[in-house]
């Protein structure tokens, strides 16, 4: 049975001045508001839980605050202000982690796996969101998302991929997905820049946005709505009679919340069990992407997702400038390592080698950017959305290669949660955000583990 999310507003004392860092608006030329007031109190140890000493300097709380400022946590934040909730951030590097490595590729498509319904319907209902999405996000923000859509070349390097391809155009058949096969010819004729190929289709339902240009407008849109993004990092959860009420971060100081939304990645797992929510089974799997410069004489228009003697690499083109030139996105290696950081060069190697099997062309251009990052997964690869099983604590973590395709379904979520009624669930958004749910692994975990 799913758990159901309230927002109990903490109580609201004076505001106070705070001097924690914030990229929210700032300098004299930014507007005042004392209604926004700092959402930051100190921190007098796990003593002082439950209630504060009346000499505590008291500020005013949040309805929602989200830990974490990658593209799901901001997207969270901006769907939550749009719900009517005050909201605060919480993140030392926001954007630093696997939204600054993703390529952006809105696949639902290319990302259908057989026999996982629930995945595909899951990544159906997010891509469906995207065009709104992108449309509101640049009328809030003045800035582009960078969404694209350019439609997805499915391409095999040799017989044996081709094979493949074959078998997966039949799985999106039966499925009822949209592709369909490619003569070589034609999709030369598509893409002039392919090299030698054993097969080609084409999806034209799989687009692709800007990860780091979709973030920066997230940004650009709280900042506007007054939310304050603190760069600092949550350390623990604040809990009184059994629910979590905020956070504190590595400064000390107290973020007082009605709700806490848990969107820090993997760290959220450590931070649930300090809380005493069920364990969260999230672990990272580490990936590298590569950014190419690449020059007006290499045109490129739709996402390539290839295979090469059974290895997967994509090359994903984004608009180009003025003069021609255009940044060109290769990856991604997956691997289970100790370090999300560096990139090995083997890695590398790989995917230059692949993509160039594809695209002879890219041999001209110039790496400019090698990009490793750590990827929070889940064991069936969705993500963990919703109530946590500790009141005031609800999840948006687990993502995978998903996070940028999901995070606008994620703010959906959260906004129903907070009773919301501009995205109403109709069957298929209802049946995604059920495949998102916590309850499927999170409760399980917890019976067979307690």
């Amino acid at each position: 049975m799913r758990r159901e999310c309230s927002v109990t507003p903490a109580r609201e004392p004076p505001p106070a001045r705070s001097s924690e860092p914030s990229d929210g608006p700032s300098g004299a030329g930014a507007e005042r508001t004392p209604a926004k007031a700092s959402t930051v109190e100190p921190d007098l140890g796990h003593a002082s839980e439950g209630s504060l000493p009346v000499t505590t300097p008291a500020v005013r709380a949040v309805d929602v605050l989200v830990v974490g400022g990658g593209i799901v946590g901001l997207a969270c934040a901006w769907a939550a202000v749009r719900a009517g909730a005050r909201v605060a951030v919480l993140d030392p590097s926001p954007g630093d982690g696997a939204t600054h490595a993703a390529a952006g590729m809105l696949a639902p498509v290319g990302e259908a796996e057989p026999d996982d319904d629930a995945a595909t319907a899951l990544h159906l209902a997010g891509a469906a969101l995207w065009p709104g999405f992108a449309a509101d996000l640049r009328a809030a923000s003045g800035t582009d998302p960078g969404f694209e859509p350019a439609g997805t070349l499915l391409l095999a390097y040799d017989a044996g991929d081709a094979a493949d391809l074959r078998r997966r155009l039949h799985q999106h058949a039966r499925a009822g997905l949209r592709s369909s096969p490619l003569t070589v010819a034609d999709a030369r004729r598509d893409e002039p820049a392919l090299g030698s190929l054993g097969g080609a289709a084409l999806a034209p339902d799989d687009h692709r946005a800007d990860p780091r240009a979709t973030h920066q407008a997230l940004a650009t849109a709280l900042d506007a709505a007054g939310v304050r993004r603190v760069r600092r990092a949550a350390v623990r959860l604040l809990r009184e009679r059994g629910a979590v009420v905020g956070a504190v971060d590595d400064a000390g100081h107290r973020h007082r919340a009605g709700l806490v939304v848990l969107a820090a990645g993997t760290p959220s797992r450590a931070l649930a069990a300090d809380a005493g929510a069920p364990r969260v089974p999230v672990r990272d799997v580490v990936g590298q992407t590569l950014r190419l410069a690449a020059g007006p004489d290499l045109p490129l228009g739709r996402t390539l997702r290839g295979q090469v003697q059974g290895r997967p690499v994509y090359v994903v083109p984004r608009a180009p400038e003025p003069d021609g030139t255009r940044e060109v996105v290769v990856g991604a290696t997956s691997e289970e390592t100790g370090d999300g950081r560096r990139p090995r060069a083997g890695g590398t190697f790989a995917l230059l080698r692949d993509a160039r099997a594809l695209v002879p062309g890219l041999d001209e251009t110039a790496l400019v950017d090698v990009t490793q990052r750590a990827r929070p997964t889940t064991p069936d690869g969705r993500p963990l959305v919703g109530p946590s099983g500790v009141p005031g604590l609800w999840l948006a973590t687990g993502h995978g290669r998903g996070g940028v395709l999901l995070a606008p379904l994620t703010g959906v979520a959260l906004a129903h949660a907070l009773g919301s009624t501009a995205n109403t669930p109709d069957h298929d958004l209802g049946r995604a955000l059920r495949a998102m749910d916590p309850d499927r692994l999170v409760a399980t975990d917890h019976r067979r583990t307690a």
